[in-house]
């Protein structure tokens, strides 16, 4: 299981990669190939990154929690796996429907559904940082250490 540093470690370079690309993705830079180019690497090396962020959650944290004496804990994990589930499809379909070809010919539409997919991952970030991560120092689970 990751610690508490580690999630935010992850949460901050999610947040930074999501950045990197919201300056990355105005049509004026994705006129530049190589912007193109690197603009769609770094979407699949975020999806990426965050499916590998809900896996861990699923296989490290969620089972202890489901099986906490706390039904408030419970109630929290569960809330955060159902959760997952809208922001796994819609992610799923935007990777089919958008990065799947290689085409790095980014419209309007493409361009509009991206920022939504970014602010349902800053979403779900926030999330994390204000109920599940103090609700796991507040059990035990992790210590608030700084680094």
């Amino acid at each position: 299981m990751q610690t508490l540093d580690g999630y935010r470690s992850t949460h901050s370079d999610l947040r930074q990669m999501i950045d990197d690309l919201r300056s990355l993705l105005t049509p004026e830079q994705l006129r530049v190939r190589p912007n193109a180019r690197m603009a769609y690497e770094l979407l699949l090396d975020l999806g990426e990154r965050v499916q590998r962020h809900l896996a861990e959650e699923d296989r490290g944290l969620y089972p202890s929690l489901l099986i906490h004496d706390d039904p408030k804990v419970k109630s929290i994990a569960w809330g955060f796996i159902s959760g997952e589930r809208p922001l796994r499809m819609i992610f799923d379909h935007y990777h089919k429907h958008w990065l799947n070809n290689g085409d790095f010919n980014f419209s309007d539409d493409f361009l509009a559904e991206t920022h939504q997919v970014f602010e349902m991952i800053g979403q779900r970030l926030d999330r994390e940082e204000e109920v599940l991560l103090p609700k796991l120092v507040e059990i035990g689970m992790f210590h608030y250490a700084r680094a």
